[in-house]
């Protein structure tokens, strides 16, 4: 309850995987794997959401199948796509989901975000920080973004590591998690602001991971960078912290001050939770925009739930 209201709290990170599409990629699902949705892991999957608070989860598949060949990656988002679809018909009350797509073919990616979302009632789609290297900004691209726009839907954007930063990376700390994640999630934005792609497909819907990694904490030296370096802005219409008010961010900053902060940056209706479920990240993520001082009770009705139902279309 918030100011009165009973909030349905959406939760807009949430991972699961298919076992028959991954072992299309030749990586096997452990037993008891609790991001695996099958008979048993369910009831587990719904006990620990009631523990934690969360009413439904956008439920998406970190990509690993950047690599495949055009017809291995077919039948892998296919599969994909159609038991999250099941999933979704099953437990309409707990989850929506996003559709998985093939993004290094960026023409086959596009179809698949219509079909995901049209014939399967997918929500969106959830995509990697890069593709096999390359940034997504790069116009080969665009037909994907177009679509996205063209649909008006969410794409939600998870990292999947830096390849070339995991010597520097290593030791202890788990630093290729910990620094390499939000890392990732950084110079993802930053391209799509500093190449354009924002201001060509100004409807874009996406939301970054882990709270945009550190570009809202950060955005006063990218807007003074332009200052800096004006030849390196011109592609970007607007100031580069600007931007942040049309982009989407979960919520996973882990104290009060970080969550304010992002308010202060973003806005409260330009973030949704995320607990990164099944990774213990964020047990007490509803709780932590109830307690964080300074939120109005619409703040907080936004953040818990308002602003995925709508991106979402989850009816009231």
């Amino acid at each position: 309850m918030v100011g009165g209201r009973r909030i349905r709290t959406i939760d807009i990170h949430a991972h699961v995987v298919v076992p028959e599409a991954t072992a299309l990629l030749g990586v096997t699902t452990a037993p008891g794997d609790p991001s695996v949705m099958g008979p048993s892991q369910t009831p587990a999957r719904f006990k620990t959401m009631d523990e934690w608070g969360t009413d439904m989860q956008a439920l998406s598949i970190n990509p690993t199948w950047y690599g495949a060949e055009r017809d291995v990656a077919t039948q892998v988002v296919k599969i994909q796509n159609e038991a999250l679809a099941g999933l979704c018909a099953k437990y309409p009350d707990r989850f929506v989901a996003l559709a998985s797509v093939a993004l290094q073919f960026p023409d086959l990616a596009a179809e698949q975000l219509e079909e995901g979302v049209k014939k399967y009632n997918l929500r969106g789609a959830a995509i990697g920080g890069h593709v096999n290297g390359d940034e997504l900004s790069a116009p080969k691209f665009d037909p994907f973004w177009r679509k996205a726009e063209q649909l008006g839907v969410l794409v939600f954007m998870h990292p999947q590591g830096i390849p070339e930063m995991n010597k520097r990376l290593e030791g202890n700390g788990g630093l290729t998690n910990v620094i390499g994640n939000p890392l990732e999630t950084t110079i993802f934005l930053s391209h799509l602001i500093f190449d354009g792609t924002l201001d060509r497909f100004p409807g874009l819907k996406i939301c970054a991971a882990h709270a945009g990694g550190y570009l809202p904490s950060y955005a006063g030296r990218s807007d003074y960078g332009c200052v800096r370096f004006p030849d390196g802005c011109k592609a970007a219409k607007k100031k580069p912290s600007e931007y942040l008010r049309q982009l989407y961010f979960d919520s996973m900053v882990f104290t009060a001050e970080g969550l304010r902060h992002l308010v202060a940056e973003c806005g409260a209706s330009q973030i949704m939770i995320g607990t990164d479920y099944p990774f213990p990240w964020s047990t007490t993520t509803v709780d932590h925009v109830l307690n964080t001082p300074g939120l109005s009770d619409a703040d907080k009705r936004a953040i818990l739930g308002e602003t995925a139902a709508k991106l979402l279309r989850i009816p009231g």
